[in-house]
């Protein structure tokens, strides 16, 4: 069976929105991986109002604003896309 050897190395991504930054690696134009720090959730301004109208941190989808300073970073190469090397 192959391996899947992740090429994308998660990479620092800020919010324009708030500042809460994030690592984040990307596997495809629809696949993102996104890891929160406390930091970082306490001061996501989408999370805050959320847990705020009694949304749970853990179930919170994730934040418009993030995803679209994922998407500015991805247009101008500050994050690269990396697809997985089955070899």
């Amino acid at each position: 069976m192959p391996t899947d050897e992740r090429r994308a190395r998660p990479r620092p991504v800020r919010c324009a929105r708030c500042g809460a930054t994030v690592l984040v690696a990307k596997f495809s134009p629809q696949h993102t991986s996104v890891q929160w720090t406390a930091a970082a959730a306490s001061s996501c301004a989408e999370f805050g109002a959320r847990t705020a109208d009694g949304a749970r941190g853990a179930l919170i989808e994730g934040c418009g604003a993030l995803r679209d300073s994922i998407d500015a970073a991805v247009a101008s190469g500050q994050l690269a896309v990396a697809p997985p090397s089955y070899e």
